[in-house]
């Protein structure tokens, strides 16, 4: 799906600042082709969908943690439901 933004670009003393107006992200770059390709690349990060990972936690780490909580949020909530883990 193609989707189309709006940035706005302007110069502060060397850089270039780039920002897209309908999801408030900035970027810079020495250049107004360099910020644009940066404020791109950070859109695109912006709407990639996340990928879940389950990474191992080193045993160290734990042994410093009393409890652990999980929190799950929905979208356009800014705090949805809480689930508590006890270790």
């Amino acid at each position: 799906m193609k989707q189309e933004f709006t940035v706005g670009i302007w110069q502060e003393g060397n850089w270039y600042v780039a920002q897209c107006l309908e999801i408030d992200l900035a970027s810079q770059g020495r250049t107004e082709s360099e910020a644009l390709a940066n404020i791109q690349e950070a859109i695109e990060l912006f709407l990639e969908p996340p990928t879940p990972e389950i990474k191992p936690y080193p045993d160290l780490f734990l042994e410093n943690i009393g409890r652990i909580c999980r929190l799950e949020f929905s979208h356009g909530n800014h705090a949805g439901d809480k689930t508590h883990e006890n270790r």
